[in-house]
């Protein structure tokens, strides 16, 4: 009897038992959910913010190690906002870390700030019309992504303080990140130790994330200097030792080893010193190197095939070599556990309502560069990315071979250290080549701004669910260490004597920036950089204008036969 008595109670307040559980699970749940909508409408409330970070970083135009205004106007900024900056880190005097908050969990929030040399553009004009003829510029985007990730932190931090959220944000600068120079050294030197996750924002051509190995090399770049003997050239050339006769016969050498070089390699050179002028036979020379694969221990090889080769130069040409280590950078691996999050939150947010100047400007921009598409802006979310198949692809005397590579960021040697991802956020054109000047065209327009304040959404609503779902971190760590790293283990590619390579880019800077100076963005003044340069946005010639007009005209044509022939 007292069995059933039981047996009665339980399904007669079973549901009201469950509906109180539901209840109590739901609250957090709804909780989150209107932080973040408070959080998107600070971000929004910050456009202008965004804007002038953006548009102020990009008119500096400053090459790796030698980001000197970036650093004046960032630290400078967030330490007026209540950051405790860490300014010189990793022995970088450009390099900073800024910190907020207290306790666990610890995030790390970064973005690239080096700009591309001979990239100078003007913005909004979709044809070459540099700012300054010869000189650096923002011809991958750098610019902008501390403007997102400030106006995202800024957000977060907010409710933070007035919920009593605990937690610390540490935002952070990629120094010299064209020259890969820089994150192996911070986490080599322990900047990273302690943090539990870490969210990386880089420039791209739609909002979008993605998890696993994303395909590309990891490097080393070395600088090989050869010393031979000074001699006059044509006085008496036989007691020289050409220095430069050394560095060619490497380069020559290296591209007749490429045959028998593994497809996935990408290898490249400058002679950054041949001598000083051709009556002196050069007693010094140098030649630097970025030896790519897809794999560390392939990326080892590589590199000490390089070394062998100029071990022949200099006893061929009775020199002497050493060689410097200028940067590395694993190949990227990021968290499938964060990506998913971070995706959910995108899908939110949705892509900017670009305008008609804004697509008119991109497809302008794709004629002129002869990009492989011209189809504007995206307008569609792209999928969550995949890891590339681990499945060869090709069999190559008996060999399976994996993908092929191509670029390469150091910020794989956090994402090999901790849980990390990579937010990308459409503020360039698709279909533009890469480290080029038609890569800033759309780098302080409205373009680059709607992409930034839509990035900094969906990050600032990741940040909120990685400080108030611990679960989220766990499972990120569980990823991290139970498939990311369980047969893999992170060695760096530099070893403890390496120091980072703080002259590179000084001469340049020190030849541009007093002509640069004259173009720094004063937001005292002008609403936008377009205004300050006096840019009508977009310019575009008037045959481009044509051109888009045809494409346009052609692709509605093209839709009305489709729909046509659907409707038949």
């Amino acid at each position: 009897m007292k069995n059933y008595i039981n047996l009665l109670f339980s399904l007669l307040f079973l549901p009201a038992i469950l509906f109180g559980q539901a209840k109590k699970a739901v609250k957090p749940d709804s909780r989150l959910e209107k932080l973040k909508q408070e959080a998107v409408a600070a971000v929004e409330a910050n456009t202008v913010m965004a804007q002038q970070i953006n548009d102020m970083l990009f008119s500096f135009s400053e090459l790796g190690f030698q980001e000197e205004e970036s650093f004046k106007y960032l630290t400078t900024l967030l330490e007026k906002e209540g950051f405790n900056v860490q300014k010189g880190v990793a022995g970088i005097p450009t390099a900073w870390i800024a910190t907020w908050g207290s306790g666990k969990p610890l995030i790390a929030i970064g973005s690239d700030i080096d700009c591309i040399p001979k990239a100078s553009q003007k913005p909004g004009v979709a044809y070459k019309d540099p700012i300054v003829e010869g000189a650096p510029g923002h011809g991958e985007g750098h610019n902008s992504g501390q403007a997102l990730n400030i106006v995202a932190v800024l957000a977060v931090k907010k409710l933070m303080e007035r919920e009593k959220i605990p937690g610390t944000l540490m935002l952070w600068p990629g120094v010299a990140e064209e020259l890969v120079g820089t994150k192996a050294f911070y986490v080599r030197d322990g900047y990273f130790k302690n943090v539990d996750a870490c969210i990386f924002t880089h420039v791209g051509n739609n909002l979008a994330v993605s998890w696993g190995d994303n395909g590309n090399n990891g490097l080393v770049s070395v600088k090989f200097n050869f010393e031979g003997q000074a001699a006059h050239a044509a006085g008496a050339p036989w007691r020289g030792r050409s220095a430069l006769d050394a560095v060619e016969l490497m380069n020559i050498g290296w591209n007749f080893r490429r045959e028998h070089l593994e497809l996935t390699q990408r290898s490249h050179y400058v002679i950054s010193d041949g001598g000083d002028q051709p009556n002196v036979v050069p007693s010094k020379a140098a030649v630097w190197y970025y030896f790519r694969e897809r794999t560390y221990p392939k990326i080892k090889k590589l590199f000490e095939t390089g070394v062998k080769i100029a071990e022949g130069a200099a006893l061929m040409t009775d020199t002497k070599f050493t060689y410097e280590i200028l940067g590395s950078a694993w190949p990227v691996h990021t968290n499938k556990v964060m990506a998913a999050a971070a995706y959910d939150n995108i899908k939110k947010v949705g892509l900017p309502t670009w305008s008609e100047e804004d697509q008119l400007l991109a497809r302008a921009s794709q004629i002129e560069l002869q990009a492989p598409k011209v189809e504007g802006l995206a307008v569609k979310l792209d999928s969550m990315g995949m890891p590339t198949s681990s499945a060869p692809v090709v069999m190559m005397g008996g060999q399976a071979m994996t993908p092929m590579g191509g670029g390469s960021d150091d910020i794989a040697d956090i994402s090999w250290s901790l849980p990390t991802i990579v937010l990308r956020y459409p503020s360039n054109i698709p279909g533009l080549p890469g480290h080029h000047w038609a890569n800033a065209i759309s780098m302080a327009t409205p373009i680059a701004h709607k992409g930034v304040v839509y990035g900094a959404k969906a990050e600032a609503m990741t940040l909120l669910d990685l400080l108030l779902k611990p679960e989220l971190i766990k499972d990120a760590w569980a990823y991290y260490k139970d498939e990311q790293t369980k047969d893999i283990k992170y060695e760096p590619l530099i070893s403890p004597k390496e120091q980072p390579a703080i002259y590179l880019n000084k001469k340049i800077m020190a030849e541009f920036k007093p002509k640069l100076e004259k173009f720094y963005y004063d937001p005292a003044k002008y609403k936008n950089y377009l205004e300050q340069l006096g840019i009508k946005y977009p310019t575009v010639r008037d045959d481009q204008r044509e051109a888009v007009k045809k494409q346009l005209d052609k692709e509605k044509s093209t839709a009305a036969k489709v729909s046509s022939s659907r409707s038949e």
